[in-house]
């Protein structure tokens, strides 16, 4: 497989709930409602200025639901108190860990799945997953839990920990402009990772204003699956518009080529089919495919960058708010300020992209080569798999900077750009790059959740298309 260095380029929710819920000890899955008063008091308003804990970032998938029972997204690792007051949590759950799946959510039923409603903000202590379910009504199933008929969210969030199995998860059930605000509206998440959208990228309305909300007011980066279809992103509400990363698939591991069934013109294109966890038991993982998870994998690559900066930088916050003056990375290097926004991220995003040789083809495999000329057209800037990571980071830092990219791949992202821009209109992120001691750089009708090859339309979200 190439590799990215050969690239030439470019209601509870308001307070905390302070009373112990009583429950007999011969309950497994126990509920504890937060008191916070191990919470330090430094902590700002809003939780993003935090105490020590370790360098860490925030990934909020929105879908259908997460299992949050499967070993894929149990830790050892237990998030500190007055992490869980920043975000706001209502209520946190101790998971049972005896028995099959249905065993371990029966245990559990009472004192922490009946207890959680649309204002609960809900952490599942034994995992890294805060989870919020604001369109959750009686009568709709078990909030945040993935139901029986769907599957899509959990595989979804299962390819953002293949990418980062460190991340922090605040998990949305929903697919609803109330649902993306909830976690633009969160100071502490870095990156929103949609999978859904309109059957075709037909031109409807969807979620563009809560993910211009995240973007260009809170500074977030959102990822937003292309369709799994040949059309072009542009027009597409959740890939489309400008501020949005927009991704395709492309054949990772196999011949490397563009899938042919997953939108064209999009800004990047990656890993189409991954081996990701099933919903309804602990340890099952099933191979499944589409842009839907090409798209959390690279949020959770994204995700791993701002990190290891992070780490380095002695920045311990996460978020953009403008209490870390709109910087996903607010820290200092060698006592110089060394601060990464969402323009700069997504420059060296766009720098480190590549394009596979046609030469790797195989005309049985239902893709399509990349095209010697104009390949911009089929994958954007190019493909990313984990591999961009060292580079993207090497760039971000000032230790290995990428140059640009070539003129023609310039020219044809600037006219893609440009066509999104007319079309969604001008709402760019504030723009001031990355700086530090060495250099500066500038840089639907309602969703639909799509159908994946290889992911089976669950017959409850028939009205759905998972992207």
């Amino acid at each position: 497989m190439e590799e990215a260095a050969l690239v030439s380029g470019s209601g509870k929710m308001g307070s905390v709930l302070m009373a112990t819920l009583v429950v007999s000890s011969l309950t497994i899955g126990l509920a504890w409602a937060i008191d916070g008063s191990t919470a330090p008091s430094d902590v700002d308003g809003d939780g993003t200025t935090l105490a020590s804990w370790r360098p860490f970032t925030v990934v909020a998938p929105i879908d259908t639901g997460i299992n949050v029972y499967h070993e894929h997204f149990i830790s050892d690792e237990v998030l500190p108190d007055w992490l869980l007051e920043a975000f706001g949590v209502t209520l946190v759950c101790d998971l049972s860990d005896e028995g099959d799946y249905e065993a371990r959510l029966n245990a559990d039923r009472a004192a922490c799945w009946d207890q959680i409603g649309a204002n609960d903000v809900v952490h599942f202590r034994g995992t890294r997953i805060i989870g919020a379910s604001p369109d959750w009504s009686e009568g709709d199933g078990t909030p945040i839990l993935d139901d029986p008929s769907d599957g899509h969210g959990t595989a979804v969030t299962g390819a953002v920990v293949n990418a980062n199995p460190e991340a922090v998860i605040y998990f949305v059930e929903g697919f609803s402009t109330t649902a993306v605000l909830s976690a633009a509206e969160q100071p502490l998440v870095d990156v929103i990772t949609t999978s859904f959208g309109a059957i075709g990228s037909l031109p409807f309305p969807g979620i563009e204003d809560a993910t211009r909300v995240a973007v260009v007011e809170h500074g977030k980066v959102h990822t937003g699956a292309a369709d799994n279809s040949p059309s072009p992103a542009v027009q597409d509400a959740t890939a489309g518009p400008p501020w949005s990363i927009g991704i395709a698939g492309y054949a990772e591991g196999d011949d490397e080529q563009k899938e042919t069934m997953s939108g064209s013109y999009p800004d990047i294109a990656a890993d189409w089919t991954q081996n990701l966890p099933n919903h309804q038991d602990t340890s099952g993982y099933h191979d499944t495919s589409g842009t839907s998870f090409a798209t959390p994998k690279t949020a959770g690559i994204l995700s791993s960058v701002l990190v290891h900066l992070r780490e380095m930088a002695g920045d311990e916050g996460a978020g953009a708010g403008q209490e870390r003056g709109g910087w996903l990375v607010n820290g200092s290097v060698d006592g110089a300020p060394f601060t990464v926004d969402n323009a700069a991220l997504r420059d060296a995003l766009n720098r480190s992209g590549w394009y596979p040789s046609a030469s790797t083809w195989d005309p049985l495999s239902g893709t399509l080569p990349i095209s010697p000329v104009a390949p911009c057209t089929q994958v954007g800037w190019g493909v990313v798999n984990m591999s961009n990571l060292e580079v993207m980071i090497g760039h971000l830092d000032g230790s290995a900077p990428l140059p640009d990219r070539p003129g023609d791949v310039e020219a044809c992202m600037a006219a893609n750009q440009e066509a999104r821009e007319t079309y969604w209109g001008v709402a760019a992120a504030p723009t001031t790059g990355v700086s530090h001691g060495r250099q500066a750089l500038t840089a639907r009708a309602p969703s639909q959740v799509r159908p994946d090859d290889g992911f089976k339309q669950p017959t409850a979200m028939a009205q759905h298309d998972p992207q």
